[in-house]
Formats: structure tokens, sequence, C-alpha cells
């Protein structure tokens, strides 16, 4: 059985233009960049962790890191308050090539 995912905002603040860029190129594989530092992932619990830690072996303890899971209705309400191109939902269940 598949693990279930959920959407997270990741947003993070960076002292070091070094660490960022690594956190910035290492954050491209999860997800979408959505501003300068926040990035949408969904992932699963254990994706999470494992980002997470990736995560904590770039940072220092002078930069900032916040992790928010967005529970499945309000990512499902987004729409009803933002613009239509604020959040694009991926609906395809199967992809048939």
């Amino acid at each position: 059985m598949a693990e279930a995912k959920n959407y997270y905002l990741i947003a993070y603040d960076i002292r070091c233009q070094k660490r960022w860029r690594k956190a910035y190129k290492l954050l491209q594989g999860y997800g979408e960049r959505i501003q300068y530092s926040i990035f949408r992932c969904c992932l699963t619990q254990r994706t999470r962790e494992k980002l997470r830690w990736e995560l904590e072996k770039i940072l220092t303890k002078e930069d900032d890191l916040l992790l928010i899971r967005l529970s499945h209705q309000c990512v499902a309400s987004i729409p009803d308050y933002n613009r239509p191109e604020a959040w694009s939902f991926n609906n395809e269940a199967y992809r048939i090539l």
C-alpha cells in the first residue's frame, strides 16, 4: 500500500549564499519554488524526514527553516480565496503514454 502524501510549505532564511544555493538545489528535487525562499512539496512522511535530514546537514544554527504541513481540506480550499494560478493541482492519477 502506498504511503499517504501531504503538501508542505517549506520556507527558509539562510545567511550564507553558498549554503543557500545548496539548499535551493536540494529543494528543487523535491518540489517547486513558489517564491524566493518558499517551496511547495508533496511528500510522504519518509520523504519529508529524508529531506529534513539532508537540509540539516547543509544548515547551521544561524539559518532558519520552517516546514508546514497543509491538511487536505486546506489545500482543497486554496483556490477559493486566491488567484487561479496561485496553486495548480496535478489531478492525474495515471498517465497513459
